[in-house]
């Protein structure tokens, strides 16, 4: 019998080391287009999943606080950014994966698992390429330490499918919108043409994540007959730790379909 969709994500979530987590998870989610393709889905299945992900032993975690900040004018401060990056896209692995094991009991099409599993793949795809940039500089993922609160959304929504989508994909995700424009003109001005092309890369695939999250929400609330504005801004007040901080990049946005009046509010309420 071949694993389920659920028990595929469970593996993953289980796998410590980045490399072998992503290269996992790449074979998993081309097994399952492989066979979407064929017309023969692989059954969605229920597996448990943990409540935090495996992890190698580096990079060290900290308080956000306690995270060395160093200046992107310099290598090591280029270094320390990509390093970030590269935390940032291997929770994302985990994170789309683990909202496809964790929700695996409440029904939902086909197309909702094929959004993911193709989000999860492009999120291993990114971290591999932040981890080359890191090595053709002389460094490495798990060299610096870490940002130890990267999780605390996924357990904070772990009861609530409405609540992941919207503080994961609609408003972590697309704070990426906003803030990698900055990342891209700094290793532009500094010529690291490998990590601007892989930032550039993330940067056009980001917005059909946040994209996932949004139609996903909409359809949710459509079927509920309820109204996702309203919806969306109780959940990210009650599920989320911080504000909502302008600039916001309202045309990437506005692409993912997250209109202003969603997000300003938000921004508006917490300042």
């Amino acid at each position: 019998m071949p694993l389920s969709l659920a028990e595929m994500a469970v593996e993953v979530l289980t796998t410590a080391d980045g490399r072998a987590k992503t290269a996992l998870g790449r074979a998993h989610a081309a097994r399952w287009f492989a066979a979407r393709e064929a017309g023969q889905p692989l059954p969605i299945g229920q597996a448990t999943p943990p409540l935090r992900p495996a992890r190698p032993d580096r990079p060290a975690l900290l308080a956000p606080k306690d995270v060395p900040r160093r200046r992107p004018g310099t290598r090591e401060g280029r270094i320390a950014l990509l390093h970030a990056v590269a935390h940032i896209e291997l929770n994302a692995v985990d994170l789309h994966w683990d909202i496809i094991a964790r929700f695996a009991d409440r029904p939902m099409p086909l197309g909702f698992y094929d959004d993911w599993v193709k989000a999860a793949d492009e999120e291993a795809r990114h971290f591999n390429l932040i981890c080359d940039c890191l090595e053709a500089m002389g460094s490495h993922y798990g060299a610096l330490p870490a940002h130890a609160g990267m999780w605390r959304a996924a357990e904070d929504t772990a009861g609530d499918l409405l609540a992941r989508l919207a503080v994961v994909p609609m408003v972590l995700e697309a704070r990426g919108l906003d803030v990698t424009p900055g990342m891209i003109e700094v290793f532009r001005k500094h010529g690291e043409t490998r990590a601007l092309a892989a930032l550039e890369v993330i940067y056009a695939e980001e917005v059909a994540h946040v994209a996932y999250g949004s139609k996903w929400f909409n359809w949710l609330c459509g079927r509920d007959g309820t109204d996702p504005k309203e919806v969306f801004h109780a959940l990210v007040r009650r599920h989320f730790h911080g504000s909502l901080k302008p600039p916001f990049n309202e045309e990437k946005r506005a692409d993912a379909g997250l209109p202003p009046d969603f997000y300003w509010p938000l921004a508006e309420a917490t300042d």
